[in-house]
């Protein structure tokens, strides 16, 4: 006999990220990495972002330590996206030079 498991608040499409099924723009990766880079918990969180319920947050902390192998690929192949795209769109040098002049 197997036991499915099943995540109240999350909704996991097959080839899509999991998200919250009250917010269907706010992915489990997105408060998991609120969880970890930032060091949030679950209250903060919620303070944060006032529009979650504590039980959605939680319900997503629980599947990121569920599937966690998941979640962090994800993560992971965000930064490299986000990173490919900053190297590929470069600052303007304008901009460049007036942050500069803004730190003295």
């Amino acid at each position: 006999m197997t036991v499915e498991l099943t995540y109240p608040h999350i909704a996991k499409p097959p080839g899509e990220p999991a998200r919250l099924e009250g917010h269907p723009r706010t992915r489990v990766a997105m408060i998991v990495a609120d969880y970890l880079w930032r060091g949030w918990s679950a209250e903060e969180i919620v303070r944060q972002y006032p529009y979650l319920a504590l039980a959605e947050v939680h319900a997503a902390l629980t599947y990121y330590f569920d599937h966690r192998q998941e979640i962090e690929d994800e993560l992971v192949a965000e930064y490299h996206q986000a990173a490919e795209w900053k190297q590929a769109n470069p600052t303007h040098p304008l901009l460049v030079r007036l942050k500069e002049q803004a730190r003295y």
